[in-house]
């Protein structure tokens, strides 16, 4: 009977799959919806970051994602001169409605999503594949209102190098606990969504369960899209030259996980962003938080009325409570030159006195890190061709604190960087894309200072600053330091670029090694058959 009701679903998800690729009208629409999300993606953002840096404008800020399509309605995919997924997307969408007035008028989009990749891990000798899929489904009423929701599930499997993480926490980066399977699979579901409202084209208010990215970089010490989602409520404010953001987030944390709901803890995050383009090509912004445990067994505490207000610079705010809680400071800059070229930087400050740093002498709450990086479109007038190349550094214990529990982490997850604290790291890109196939190549490459003889050096950020073993003397990548490569060469062939279908073929070398002659090498390669539109990463 199991055997049946299984086949059953087999077949009751093929015909859903049908019926949304054929049944529904692919009708591509002309209302220009205000208040829907483009989805954190990197495909996306390569598009948008070539037309950002080919039409520099003052309306437009780039470094807070996802964005809101009202900020997205001069975007022209036509400048861009290769076929791609489309940034306002219609795909399987239907307008009902639409008279001479425009009143009342309801659109429907969905998007079927697949994600089929078979890998071969050859340092264990095994095949591996990811076999999930869902559905993206988007209903907009009179262009200012938008509700939007994402499901996925599956089994997956995973080479070496991700399975020993999960192993370890039982979670799946980005996308939640894992459950595993006889066969030493794991199987996992995951929903997004959220609900969008923005009465004229200067507000915008969202209560969701999602993911946030600051930056105009590939990774971002401010906030990530690494760990898993999380519900929040978040304002958006569009004023002249000037974008506001504040965000009010639930987070749980796994400090004292073992495998049931009950120990997982809720602890809450507020956000603010403030974007500023002083001038068409350049833009300046500040980024502040606050992260506060949730009750746990020593009181019971749940969001702080105290972090509701909007505007307030949260230190000041703190001293004003006496509260203990953790906060950090950001800045984000970026600057667009010769309509081909985007020059980047961030900087975060967790935990700092001038006085200390004055001293140079490596004191250990000067939690600071440091992002620079540049993107060229089009590099040397050869079309398609992009090339970028970044670097980041955070010291000791950044993103840590005295209490676990309020660390900079959801889920299990670092919020900003996956290698958490004491790293230096490099990375570099090149893609070349023409027409529906691409080819491209990333190299990562990271010295990490690992814990040393049962020492907290400072890069787990899951480990109580508490434990450190002195006050002085601290410097980036101190410990046990691992030398981390790895490169990963991708051919990529859009089949269907307008719902981002696409054949994938690649090859990731992975390598480490450290002071205690530890050496591994991880060559992986694989294919995949792909609609997905979230970033998974692979490279920590």
């Amino acid at each position: 009977m199991k055997r049946v009701k299984k086949i059953r679903l087999a077949f009751l998800f093929r015909d859903v799959i049908i019926s949304l690729c054929f049944v529904v009208t692919s009708v591509f629409s002309q209302n220009n919806p205000q208040a829907q999300n483009s989805f954190i993606n990197l495909d996306v953002q390569q598009t948008i970051d070539a037309w950002d840096i080919k039409n520099p404008s003052i309306e437009f800020h780039s470094s807070f994602k996802p964005y809101i399509s009202s900020t997205l309605q001069n975007f022209s995919d036509t400048s861009l001169g290769f076929l791609h997924y489309p940034i306002k997307n219609f795909f399987l969408s239907k307008t009902f409605n639409e008279g001479p007035n425009k009143i009342n008028q309801l659109n429907l989009q969905a998007l079927p999503i697949i994600d089929l990749q078979a890998g071969y891990d050859a340092l264990a000798s095994k095949f591996v594949t990811e076999t999930f899929g869902g559905a993206h489904v988007k209903f907009n009423i009179n262009n200012n209102f938008t509700f939007a929701a994402t499901a996925i599930g599956g089994r997956v499997s995973y080479p070496g190098f991700i399975d020993t993480t999960i192993q370890t926490t039982e979670l799946i980066p980005g996308l939640g606990r894992a459950f595993k399977n006889k066969d030493g699979s794991y199987s996992f579901s995951n929903l997004t969504g959220y609900i969008s409202y923005s009465p004229n084209k200067t507000f915008n208010f969202q209560l969701g369960k999602d993911k946030h990215f600051i930056g105009d970089g590939y990774r971002s010490l401010l906030l990530s899209d690494f760990s898993n989602n999380n519900p929040y409520f978040g304002i958006n404010a569009n004023i002249w030259r000037i974008q506001y953001n504040v965000w009010y987030s639930w987070l749980r944390d796994f400090s004292r996980y073992d495998g049931s709901q009950k120990s997982m803890q809720n602890k809450y995050g507020t956000f603010h962003y403030l974007s500023f383009n002083a001038l068409k090509n350049l833009n300046i912004s500040f980024f502040e938080n606050v992260i506060w445990q949730g009750t746990d067994t020593n009181r019971v505490r749940t969001f702080d009325v105290n972090y509701l207000n909007p505007i307030v610079f949260y230190r000041p705010q703190e001293y004003s409570v006496g509260s203990p809680d953790n906060s950090m400071m950001g800045l984000n800059a970026s600057f667009k030159v010769f309509k081909s070229l985007k020059i980047y930087a961030q900087a975060v400050a967790d935990e700092f006195f001038f006085k200390e740093l004055r001293k140079r002498n490596g004191w250990w709450a000067n939690k600071q890190g440091w992002q620079f990086g540049a993107k060229y479109i089009n590099a040397f007038r050869v079309k398609g061709l992009t090339l970028q190349v970044e670097y980041n550094q955070v010291r000791p214990y950044t993103y840590t604190h005295g209490s676990v529990q309020q660390n900079y982490s959801n889920y299990g997850q670092a919020l900003a960087h996956p290698f958490g604290a004491n790293f230096k790291e490099y990375l570099a890109f090149v893609s070349y894309r023409a027409n529906r196939w691409m080819l491209s190549f990333k190299g990562v490459s990271a010295v990490i200072g690992m814990d040393a003889f049962g020492s907290n050096l400072g890069q787990n950020i899951f480990v109580s600053y508490v434990t450190r073993p002195f006050e002085y003397g601290h410097k980036t990548t101190q410990g046990n330091k691992l030398k981390f490569m790895q490169s990963d060469i991708k051919f990529t062939y859009y089949a269907i670029p307008q719902m981002n279908l696409r054949f994938e073929l690649g090859y990731i070398q992975r390598s480490v090694k450290d002071e205690l002659n530890y050496e591994l090498q991880s060559p992986y390669i694989y294919f995949g058959v792909k609609t997905s539109i979230h970033n998974f990463y692979r490279d920590f």
